[in-house]
C-alpha cells in the first residue's frame, strides 16, 4: 500500500475533493496521477479480499442518455466497491416528458445521492453543457439547503471527452509498459476505422488526443478526409505535446499512422461537421433530414472499407507487434459484421489484453469518486488496509 500512499502524499491533488470530473484536460498531471494511484490501490485491496467500503449508505445515480454496457456496469461496480447502492434514472419512466425541468430533476434525484454518473454523448454542443448545468443545479440545491450534501458528478462520456475510457486506456498502458515514465516517446496511432454504422461519438479519439499527449507520447491522429474531430481538441493535443515533450501529428493515411507504431487504436467515429448537422436536425425534429444524412454518411463510410486493422496493417507496426486497443465493442470482420474495424484474427490475438484494458474502468471510476469524497485519500486507504475487513468471508 505504501507505494501508492507515499505517491499520493507527494502529489498536489487536494482540489479533487468535492469537485466534479468532466474533462481530463481540466485536471492537472498531479490530479490525473492521483486517480491512477488510487485505482491501483483499490484494485490491490480487492484482490487481497479487503473491503473498500467508505460509505455505509448512499446512492450513486446512473443517468445514461445513450446505450452502454461497459461504462454502465463499470459505474455500478465502482459505486458498489465503495459501498454505494446504484439507482438508474430512466428519463422515459420519469416526469421529464410531462415538462419536468433539468433543474427540478437534478434536485429531486439527489436527496441522498453522493455521486451522479452521466452519459450524454449523442449531440454536439449538448452533452457537456447538460452535465455542467446539472452540476450547477445540484450545487444551488445544496447552497439553498434543499440537499444535505452536494453530489459530485462523473462524466461517463459526453460529446467532447470520455475521461473514464481514456484514463482506463492509460492505466492499461502504464501496466503494459511497466510505468508511466516508459510511455515517453511511444507512438500511438489513433485512427479512424470502417464501420457499417454511422453517428458514433467523437469523444473516444478526442479523449486519446487530449490525454496521451500529456505523457510525452507521440500521438498520430489518422482519418480519411472529411472525418475531422473538434479543432479545439486538436489544439489541446498540440499544446500538450509541446508542453510535455511528445508530438501530435495528423495524417489522412492509415498506413502512415501504423508504421512503427507501438500502440494502435483503430476506432470508427462520425465526422464532426456531420454530427453538428445531425444535432440541428434532431433539434428541429426533421426525421426526413436525419434519414437523408444517415444514408449519405453510410455511403461515405463505404468508400473507406480499407481502413481496418488487418494482419497486413499490423505487420507495419514496430516489430510487427504493436499493442492493439479498442474501447469495445469492435466491429469485427466476419464475426459481428461482414466488414468492420478489425480482422477476426487480430481481435482474437488481442482478446485478453482488450478485456484487461476494459477491466481498469471500474477502478478508475471508483478512484474518481474516492478522491471526490476523501479529504485525505492516503490516510483513508491506509485505514482500509489496517482495518482489513474481509470483503468475502473465508473460513
Amino acid at each position: 500500500m505504501s507505494q501508492w500512499t507515499d505517491k499520493l502524499r507527494k502529489l498536489e491533488a487536494s482540489s479533487l475533493f468535492g469537485d466534479d470530473f468532466f474533462l481530463t484536460w481540466d485536471k492537472t498531471r498531479d490530479e490525473l496521477d492521483a486517480v491512477f494511484a488510487v485505482a491501483d490501490a483499490l484494485r490491490d485491496l480487492r484482490e487481497k479480499n479487503v473491503s473498500t467500503k467508505i460509505f455505509d449508505s448512499g446512492l450513486g445515480i446512473s443517468l445514461f442518455r445513450d446505450q452502454s454496457t461497459r461504462t454502465r456496469f463499470s459505474f455500478a461496480s465502482a459505486c458498489n466497491l465503495l459501498g454505494l447502492e446504484v439507482q438508474d434514472f430512466e428519463e422515459g419512466k420519469s416526469q421529464v416528458a410531462h415538462g419536468e425541468t433539468v433543474k427540478e430533476t437534478a434536485n429531486m434525484i439527489s436527496f441522498m445521492a453522493d455521486v451522479i454518473g452521466i452519459r450524454d454523448d449523442m449531440y454536439i454542443g449538448k452533452g457537456h453543457t447538460y452535465m455542467k448545468d446539472f452540476s450547477n443545479y445540484v450545487k444551488e440545491g445544496f447552497e439553498d439547503g434543499v440537499l444535505e450534501q452536494r453530489p459530485t458528478l462523473v462524466n461517463l462520456q459526453c460529446d467532447i471527452d470520455h475521461p473514464t475510457q481514456s484514463m482506463a486506456d492509460m492505466l492499461h498502458l502504464i501496466h503494459h509498459f511497466g510505468g508511466a515514465e516508459n510511455l515517453r516517446g511511444k507512438k500511438i496511432a489513433m485512427t479512424w476505422a470502417y464501420s457499417p454504422s454511422y453517428g458514433k461519438p467523437l469523444s473516444v479519439p478526442q479523449g486519446i488526443v487530449g490525454l496521451m499527449t500529456r505523457f510525452g507520447m507521440n500521438v498520430t491522429l489518422a482519418h480519411p478526409e472529411g472525418y475531422e474531430i473538434m479543432s479545439d481538441v486538436e489544439a489541446i493535443g498540440a499544446k500538450h505535446a509541446a508542453e510535455y515533450g511528445g508530438s501530435f501529428v495528423k495524417t489522412n493515411s492509415m498506413k502512415e499512422a501504423f508504421e512503427d507504431a507501438d500502440i494502435v487504436y483503430p476506432k470508427s467515429w462520425a465526422p464532426f461537421a456531420a454530427m453538428e448537422k445531425r444535432t440541428v436536425l434532431y433539434g428541429n425534429g426533421d426525421q426526413a433530414g436525419i434519414n437523408a444524412l444517415e444514408k449519405e454518411l453510410l455511403a461515405q463510410n463505404a468508400n473507406h472499407k480499407d481502413w481496418a486493422a488487418t494482419e497486413a496493417m499490423m505487420a507495419l507496426t514496430r516489430d510487427k507487434s504493436a499493442l492493439y486497443m479498442h474501447c469495445l465493442p469492435a466491429d469485427i470482420t466476419g464475426v459481428s459484421t461482414e466488414m468492420g474495424e478489425v480482422d477476426a484474427s487480430v481481435f482474437d490475438r488481442y482478446r485478453v489484453p482488450l478485456y484487461k484494458e476494459a477491466s481498469f474502468k471500474p477502478y478508475i471510476i471508483a478512484a474518481m469518486i474516492f478522491l471526490q469524497k476523501m479529504k485525505d485519500p492516503a490516510a483513508a486507504l491506509e485505514r482500509l488496509e489496517r482495518d482489513g475487513k474481509q470483503r468475502l468471508l473465508t473460513l
